[in-house]
């Protein structure tokens, strides 16, 4: 079912002139087709084309948005007289869409909705709000460490398997759970799996009322790809400005929006830049963030995952989107190995946002602190993997317990993972968080084992977790531990 045009009366047809796989060439005698317009062919109109740039006074080349099967030189092509158009207004809430605002969950017809063009300008400096405010998430690690900006853009960089999808997936979660926004998901050129068990998921949760989804998955053509965040936008773009609702937007994954940008220059026949990535990376990309922003009315959030080919962060795609973001997630590899989820590497991540006059005194100085000690740490292992922890002087050693529980603290049970781990799902408030590293860092947990602090929620957590693995007299170890500091000095 395409029914996102209607067709001027005055339709503008042309004619095939040459197929080469989704790049087309078409000949018009009477007028060319703006850049953008969409164009229309088959026996059923079903080979949707965009023209991408008008080579002389009657041939435009275009990028088809559907596969081309079945088309020949020669075959009638009608100009639809306008842009790609997505869908907006009520009806979206909890639908599935592809790049042409087709629905794809089989829910049947869409209701109340009205169609606007992909291509929009970014809203103007005089529109956007000046405000900075932090953005909870009750994930610890990303409140204490990382805060995200209302209205900001923040990227979850990451190699292939280290945990993004079920990052963002958890950030849903909790997000629709206590904020009256609406949030949208966006699939660029991900796996249809994902996107069936995402929708289930959110199903499963009830929090589908105040969601929509839309993809352009991996099997589709790389025009179809590329298009599909410009429509995500729109509908968002709709809720801020029409609505006035904040909006989560949830991208996976930007590197598959710069990846079919890069195939799609390369079908057009531009010459590659560095490492094959198109000439235009900057431009493409800049488009599509730029329409991300804090405006009067409302804000779009957006959290981007971002694969980073190789897990090498001086690729193009990855440097090119960092300029964009208000934060960093950088995860880890070497962490997820290790079983601390989510495995975010706190030293590699940053935020704009942490600055003592946005999150306060106490905030920033704890954050710090917790960087200090956590980077003291990491120094210190190689030593440790030589010479082994007795061979460290006591203040060392008493650095190292404190990075060690912090990591563990702030490891977190998801919502959206305990039919894999088991284990109940926790929302952490920021002060919550901060109270518990506060209390590690002048160390009142020194005599628990770490495991105690590992997987839970709020530190009092731990208290129950040691109490359960009948630990030694902790006023023991203490009076010990006490002794033997005494005979060092």
């Amino acid at each position: 079912m395409i029914t996102n045009q209607d067709n001027k009366q005055d339709s503008n047809a042309g004619v095939v002139a040459s197929v080469r796989g989704s790049v087309v060439d078409i000949r018009f005698d009477e007028r060319l087709p703006p850049i953008h317009s969409l164009l229309r062919a088959g026996e059923q109109q079903q080979i949707q084309i965009e023209v991408l740039a008008q080579r002389d006074a009657h041939h435009v080349r275009g990028i088809a948005l559907t596969p081309t099967q079945g088309l020949a030189r020669g075959m009638v092509v009608t100009d639809t007289g306008g842009p790609l158009m997505a869908p907006v207004g009520k009806g979206l809430m909890s639908r599935m869409f592809d790049v042409f605002g087709n629905t794809i969950d089989r829910e049947g017809e869409l209701f109340n909705v009205q169609w606007r063009s992909v291509h929009r300008a970014p809203p103007s400096l005089a529109r956007r709000s000046t405000n900075a405010e932090i953005f909870e998430t009750g994930i610890k690690v990303i409140d204490v460490l990382l805060p995200l900006e209302r209205g900001g853009k923040a990227g979850l960089f990451g190699g292939a398997g280290v945990g993004k999808t079920v990052l963002l997936t958890e950030m849903i979660h909790n997000m629709i759970g206590h904020q009256q926004g609406v949030s949208i998901f966006c699939g660029i050129g991900e796996r249809c799996r994902e996107g069936e068990e995402l929708y289930r998921e959110m199903k499963q949760a009830g929090v589908l009322p105040n969601m929509v989804m839309i993809f352009g998955q991996m099997n589709e053509p790389p025009g179809s790809r590329f298009r599909v965040g410009h429509a995500a936008l729109t509908m968002a773009e709709y809720f801020r400005d029409d609505e006035h609702r904040d909006v989560l937007l949830l991208v996976d994954n930007i590197f598959r929006f710069i990846q079919a940008g890069m195939e799609v220059s390369g079908l057009m026949g531009q010459m590659p830049s560095r490492l094959g990535y198109q000439p235009t990376i900057g431009t493409e990309l800049s488009q599509l963030e730029e329409r991300i922003a804090n405006t009067d009315t409302g804000a779009i959030t957006s959290i981007q995952a971002v694969y980073v080919p190789a897990d090498d962060f001086t690729d193009p795609a990855a440097v090119h989107t960092f300029s964009h973001l208000s934060a960093s997630i950088v995860l880890s590899r070497k962490r997820a190995s290790e079983g601390l989820f989510p495995a975010i590497d706190p030293l590699q991540s940053s935020s704009k946002m942490a600055t003592p006059g946005i999150v306060g005194e106490r905030h920033y100085r704890l954050a710090q602190e917790i960087r200090r000690t956590l980077a003291q740490y990491a120094e210190l292992k190689d030593i440790i993997a030589m010479l082994g922890l007795e061979q460290l002087s006591a203040e060392d050693r008493r650095v190292v317990g404190r990075a060690r529980r912090l990591e563990r603290f702030l490891t977190q049970p998801f919502f959206t993972t305990e039919q894999f781990t088991g284990l109940t799902g926790k929302l952490v408030s920021l002060e919550q968080s901060l109270n518990g590293c506060d209390r590690i860092l002048k160390d009142e947990f020194e005599h628990y084992p770490e495991s105690a602090l590992y997987m839970i929620g709020a530190v009092d957590e731990a208290k129950q977790t040691a109490s359960d693995d009948s630990p030694p007299d902790i006023a023991a170890v203490a009076e010990a531990k006490h002794v033997t500091d005494n005979d060092e000095t």
